[in-house]
């Protein structure tokens, strides 16, 4: 029988302000035998399932994960290399990766479609909560080869074990509790799993209480945030039949979520998502074809927007999506596969402030990846095709005017890639790649024609937008060094160049919520609060426009001392400079350079980590930019960890605070 116990105690950073408020550590346990341990290989942007990989690939998972979690999972994941956080209040949050956000970023389950919302707006946060969370994968830059023309700057990968992949005989269990921090944050997740060696279980479930979020009196907020509470609560449960050449399983998981928008103290989004999913696969066939894998899910989503105890704007998105993978036995220096992939969704917007039709979309696409590996060299390269067609009902179905008739666009993108890896040695590599991708305007881009309230605009779509090309080049340089081999440091440059880049752009018009121009001039244009309570709007439009991102990622991890105890130190910087060349002037929400430095000290149970973070001055913001630069901010935080190891059982406890210097910031 073994026993792994969790218990986190967290205090996350804010998004305006963070208060240094420190927890405790809460609850009690599980049950039983810990289930085969895997090895741990890249999968996202990896489909041979190699230990070398060519793209930039960094993941999140065991202490880590604890530490870093947070409400939403762009707080969880901010901070890793190239990676920042849409932070539209502590309950909104979606990873934006070098720069690039909304349907640029692929957000994966398990390498499936998550068919949600976070696309739409910056208010609506994506349907994964972190506490479910058991291990994340994030792909910088161009991963639309193998995911799609929306994966054209990235793809966060959520993994977990909600359909076993492989024989578990035994049953075993994890609990986590935490609890504190400037939100009162109150959060709960348990996990079991299970089997006899030919089936396999899994069970978890997850709660999440907070209130709303206490600030500075200095950040000129009040006591607290307004209406930034939230209650959030879901789970699964899945099987699977394992056999010697593979697996076939299918999982049952649901998601809710109640937050307020700290946009207008009055509205909350209720939140409600169900998804089915199937997945198998089988090796070892002995012919030309070596494995076959398939996965196919069905999602119904479902968000309304109350204003008080009124329904006001429904939105839902009920999508499909399937994904076969063939890998084909070695044939001469190339090993690769093929794979089809398709998804269809329809996503409806129900009531006044609705900015988008109803539409429909559907993708259908096949792609190709090889390899070859010759001594200390690997090269990698391949192909998709794809087809998009996005259709909008119009003004039939919702009864807006302003939608117009019913339209139907189609796109036929396509992507390439390849790349190398060349081992210098034992301690050094080499890795670039080169892309060539294309991502179809969706739905949002081309329709849109209303008030969005949230975020203080009136949307306007084009129909007439053409498909966003992108060339990408990735260069990168990893090395380790050390008698203990626990020193390691990586590099990476990148430069991505967009044709017709699908930009959401101020224009000089004002309207009201009914669509009319000529209105009455907006006042204070420097308060997203005012524009929201005039209810007259700037006007925004989706142009295309030429752009330019550039930058890089470096981190190291430097063992200092290696007994009696550890020292180790930790740092990171990453810098991403975006140009709408279109317009000679800088893209917006950008994140500035960063950096950061941390000491982690451990000796027998006990670990102790101290870390600053800084952000420098963001100025290079658009002319007519509403809230203009952000400043610099330097944060300090610091945990500390003890673990317990009883007979056939372990428990991490561990106390964190952030921002001990209870320091004001504001995200770019």
């Amino acid at each position: 029988m073994k026993v792994k116990i969790c218990f986190s105690a967290l205090t996350p950073a804010l998004l305006f302000a963070t208060s240094a408020t420190a927890q405790l550590a809460g609850l009690a346990a599980t049950a039983v035998t810990e289930p085969k341990k895997l090895e741990e290989i890249v999968v996202t942007g990896n489909p041979l399932r190699d230990t070398d990989v060519v793209a930039p690939v960094s993941v999140l998972a065991g202490p880590e994960l604890f530490l870093k979690r947070g409400t939403t999972l762009g707080e969880t994941l901010s901070g890793m290399p190239g990676v920042s956080n849409s932070s539209f209040g502590p309950n909104a949050g979606r990873p934006v990766i070098r720069g690039l956000d909304g349907d640029r970023v692929r957000i994966l389950s398990n390498s499936g479609a998550s068919f949600d919302a976070s696309n739409v707006s910056f208010d609506h946060n994506p349907t994964i909560d972190p506490l479910a969370i058991e291990r994340v994968e994030v792909l910088r830059g161009p991963g639309a080869l193998l995911y799609g023309g929306t994966a054209i700057g990235g793809v966060v990968n959520i993994i977990d074990n909600r359909i076993p992949r492989e024989a578990i005989k035994g049953i075993g269990g994890t609990f986590e509790s935490r609890f504190g921090g400037a939100e009162k944050e109150r959060g709960y997740s348990a996990l079991v799993e299970g089997g006899n060696g030919q089936f396999a279980f899994h069970a978890d479930g997850f709660r999440r209480d907070t209130e709303n979020y206490k600030v500075p009196a200095s950040a000129g907020l009040g006591a607290r945030i307004v209406n930034s509470a939230s209650h959030s609560e879901g789970g699964a449960i899945g099987g699977a039949l394992t056999f010697d050449r593979g697996y076939v399983g299918v999982s049952q998981s649901e998601y809710k979520t109640r937050y307020g928008t700290v946009a207008e103290a009055n509205v909350t989004i209720d939140m409600k998502q169900s998804r089915t999913t199937f997945t198998g696969e089988i090796s070892k066939l002995g012919s030309i074809i070596e494995s076959v894998s398939l996965r196919g899910g069905r999602t119904d989503y479902k968000h309304v927007e109350l204003e008080g105890q009124d329904v006001g704007t429904q939105f839902t998105n009920k999508g499909s999506d399937y994904r076969i993978e063939v890998r084909h036995a070695q044939m001469g220096p190339f090993a690769g596969m093929v794979g089809i992939q398709g998804e269809s969704f329809k996503f409806a917007a129900l009531g006044e402030e609705a900015f988008v039709p109803d539409t429909s979309t559907r993708n259908q696409a096949v792609f190709a990846y090889e390899e070859i590996k010759r001594d200390a060299w690997k090269i990698s390269f391949g192909a998709r095709a794809e087809k998009n067609r996005i259709a909008s009902a119009g003004a039939g179905s919702s009864g807006i005017d302003r939608f117009g008739a019913a339209t139907e666009k189609t796109f036929n993108v396509s992507s390439f890639s390849a790349g190398v890896l060349f081992k210098v040695d034992s301690t050094t590599s080499i890795t670039g790649s080169v892309a060539r991708s294309q991502r179809g305007p969706v739905f949002y881009e081309l329709y849109a024609n209303g008030p969005h309230i949230a975020t203080a605009a009136y949307e306007l779509g084009d129909v007439n937008l053409r498909q966003e090309k992108s060339t990408a080049l990735d260069l990168g340089v990893q090395w380790k060094w050390g008698a203990s081999g626990k020193s390691s440091a990586k590099l990476g440059v990148f430069a991505n160049r967009f044709d017709n880049f699908i930009a959401l752009r101020r224009t000089s018009i004002d309207r009201d919520t009914e669509g009319n121009t000529g209105v009455t001039d907006c006042g204070d244009r420097t308060s997203v609060q005012s524009l929201c309570a005039s209810r007259i709007l700037p006007e925004f439009r989706y142009q295309g426009v030429k752009a330019r991102l550039t930058g890089f990622e470096a981190e190291a991890k430097v063992r200092l001392v290696d007994q009696p105890y550890t020292l180790d130190l930790e740092m990171k910087s990453d810098l991403t400079r975006a140009e709408d060349l279109t317009h000679a002037e800088p893209l917006p929400r950008i994140a500035p350079l960063r950096f950061s430095t941390a000491a982690l000290y451990s000796s027998g149970p006990w670990a102790l980590r101290t870390e600053i973070e800084h952000a420098a001055k963001q100025s290079r913001v658009p002319a007519n930019d509403l809230l203009g630069a952000t400043a610099s901010h330097t944060l300090v935080n610091a945990a500390v960890l003890y673990t317990l190891k009883l007979p056939n059982a372990s428990a991490l406890f561990f106390l964190k605070a952030n921002n001990l210097g209870d320091r004001k910031a504001y995200s770019a």
